[in-house]
């Protein structure tokens, strides 16, 4: 079995988080989801679960940070230039903000927003020589 990767994330609407989501393509997995925590299915190996902050506290004793703090980038590739455009496109229509400018350096290009609790997201799509041998030597 492939490792499957679980982030969790509080949200402070959980209807506003789950339309954001499926706004962006991705479907909820009702058996692991109910009126505190929905499961946002990325792919057969990512699960985005959002938590209320009530819920996401139980899972903690330290502060949840807010809005206005960052502690983690999200970061998913992507398999063209065409994706990043349409998922990220898809967010900033759903109530996301595209949080910085897009970077190019020809052979990987990334987009990022954030989501509407303020949790950042990139989508980066890298040329598949790359991935294998690095960034081309300047």
């Amino acid at each position: 079995m492939d490792t499957m990767v679980f982030i969790n994330l509080p949200v402070t609407d959980l209807e506003r988080s789950k339309a954001f989501y499926e706004a962006l393509g991705y479907s909820i997995n009702p058996a692991f989801s109910d009126d505190t925590a929905a499961c946002v299915v990325v792919s057969d190996t990512i699960y985005v679960m959002i938590l209320t902050t009530a819920k996401f506290a139980e899972f903690t004793d330290k502060r949840i940070a807010d809005a206005d703090t960052i502690e983690v980038i999200n970061s998913l590739s992507a398999p063209s230039k065409e994706e990043v455009h349409r998922v990220v496109d898809a967010a900033v229509a759903a109530g996301g903000t595209e949080d910085r400018p897009e970077m190019d350096l020809g052979f990987m290009y990334q987009r990022s927003f954030t989501d509407p609790d303020g949790h950042r997201w990139e989508y980066v799509w890298m040329d598949e020589q790359a991935t294998q041998d690095g960034p081309p030597a300047e």
